[in-house]
């Protein structure tokens, strides 16, 4: 893990050298309304499987990025650290589910006109932690996953206003068992689907 975050660092700084000339790095931090895949419960021997959907939350992200300005467009690699969270009900409880990750959007962006563009690419994604109230999880099924993020954006000078819409590209199941003296076990799917508000600022 160590070694991809430094990767991901040296290719963040490698690029904006590279680009000199109306290119640049920044900082970036906003939210992210986050829902998750579906949760799957068994209860004792049970030969109905429970298929709950998510509830999604707020959470948060913080990060940098490197910039290439092209004529009509740019390259923007990103590196965040971001927190999800979203809800299940399980046995007419709600419980949350908390998701801590690295995420690394490679972004190519058009103007469209004025300040406004668009951007889209794939997002490599590596899961640090997550955790479900109340149960005791296993490990993801992967470490490294692909998603795309695709949206719009405002740059007013230095600073920059984005929305934009992630959705994972496959399934990411953990297994989980009840830690109280009820036997629940089943399996959950961590492929985040979400909208997110960031601002930036581009020294």
């Amino acid at each position: 893990m160590k070694k991809t975050i430094l990767l991901a660092l040296v290719a963040l700084i490698s690029t904006v050298t590279f680009a000199q000339k109306g290119s640049g790095f920044g900082i970036k931090a906003g939210v992210n309304y986050n829902e998750n895949g579906n949760l799957i419960t068994s209860v004792g021997n049970a030969a109905t499987d429970i298929v709950a959907g998510s509830e999604g939350k707020i959470g948060y992200h913080v990060g940098v990025f490197g910039k290439i300005k092209f004529p009509r467009g740019y390259f923007k690699p990103e590196l965040q650290y971001t927190t999800t969270q979203s809800t299940y009900m399980v046995e007419g409880n709600e419980v949350a589910y908390d998701i801590t990750k690295l995420d690394l959007p490679l972004l190519l962006g058009l103007k469209i006109v004025g300040p406004l563009h668009v951007f889209a690419g794939p997002a490599l994604q590596y899961q640090l932690d997550n955790e479900l109230e109340g149960f005791n999880l296993s490990e993801a099924e992967k470490d490294f996953t692909i998603g795309l993020h695709a949206g719009l954006a405002v740059n007013l000078g230095p600073i920059g206003l984005d929305v934009r819409y992630e959705r994972g590209f496959s399934e990411n199941e953990t297994s989980f068992i009840s830690e109280n003296v009820t036997n629940i076990d089943g399996r959950i799917d961590s492929r985040p689907t979400q909208v997110i508000f960031a601002a930036s600022f581009k020294f």
